[in-house]
């Protein structure tokens, strides 16, 4: 193995602090990977990491090791591909929300991988904070209004909002015609995996956001659920375009108060300030977003042919 390649195995040693979970990550024997390590430690004459039996702990002198080599391998990666055109190659973990996968992500996927086909993803699916070095993530892909975090991130689309609720419902406690008119209503309300707390509901009035908390007999965390159960009658919703639009097509869902809606929700692709970005990363992030953008344009132009 040579110099750079104990570099990366060291990097994911020190990020993964496991040296099964990194051999994991690197298809490599768990014996090549800690015979990596002890090489790289007698060449410097200096311990990099103490081991215990569950997890490896970087020394003063492997902390400092490890910044350097994250430069260095982000220094020999990008001048391979300005001197080469390399094509990038290798595994981008990715975590992204299952329904934001399978309709912004997954139509296009399979011609992504085919221009790129050095390329490996290995996509997660959730919503919570993720430990990105920790857990050996590369980026995350989420929505909605970003905490203070130290992570780096990059806006790449705009969710559409809308409020619905099923025919049924609407029956029985009437069409509301303003925000005003909400007295009476009841929620299906949305947990947020954040603050613990229901979403409220959010109105575009006079130029400015209102919240607006309605009671609900159902509070639940998973987005099928939530639509779900709108379509059961239980309550009115707020929820991103894309995830009610067949039900509206179909008349199972009926839009309300379009003249007051919810702002649309940012979507952002986040990673750890220190992981450079890679060819890869930056390939990857430049597609999301084009995933978004066209399918924006689909939904205002009928007309729009993406493969044109």
């Amino acid at each position: 193995m040579d110099r750079f390649e104990a570099m990366r195995v060291f990097v994911r040693v020190m990020e993964r602090q496991s040296f099964s979970r990194a051999a994991e990550d690197l298809a490599l024997p768990r014996a090549t990977v800690t015979q990596a390590v002890k090489q790289l430690e007698a060449r410097l004459g200096a311990r990099l990491l103490q081991r215990t039996t569950r997890q490896v702990h970087p020394t003063l002198d492997g902390e400092a090791y490890y910044r350097r080599c994250l430069q260095i391998l982000a220094d020999v990666e990008e001048a391979d591909g300005a001197f080469r055109q390399a094509e990038p190659r290798g595994l981008l973990r990715v975590d992204v929300h299952g329904a934001l996968a399978r309709h912004f992500l997954l139509p296009g996927l399979p011609g992504f991988l085919a221009r790129h086909p050095r390329l490996e993803l290995r996509m997660t699916e959730g919503d919570r904070l993720v430990d990105l070095v920790g857990e050996g993530v590369d980026c995350v892909v989420r929505v909605g209004a970003l905490r203070d975090s130290t992570m780096i991130a990059r806006r790449i689309g705009l969710l559409d909002e809308v409020t619905v609720a099923s025919p049924d419902y609407l029956a029985r406690h009437g069409l509301p015609r303003h925000p005003d008119d909400l007295d009476g209503h009841v929620a299906v309300n949305f947990l947020s995996s954040v603050t613990g707390r229901p979403f409220p509901f959010e109105f575009s009035v006079d130029g400015a956001v209102r919240l607006v908390t309605l009671p609900s007999v159902l509070t639940v965390n998973g987005a099928d659920t939530f639509i779900a159960a709108s379509l059961g009658g239980l309550g009115l919703i707020q929820s991103p375009r894309y995830h009610v639009d067949g039900h509206i097509a179909t008349g199972r869902l009926v839009p309300v108060l379009q003249d007051w809606p919810p702002p649309p929700s940012p979507v952002s692709l986040l990673y750890a300030p220190h992981r450079h970005l890679s060819a890869r990363l930056r390939l990857f992030a430049d597609w999301v977003q084009g995933c978004f953008a066209r399918q924006s344009i689909a939904i205002t132009d009928p007309n729009y042919n993406p493969d044109v």
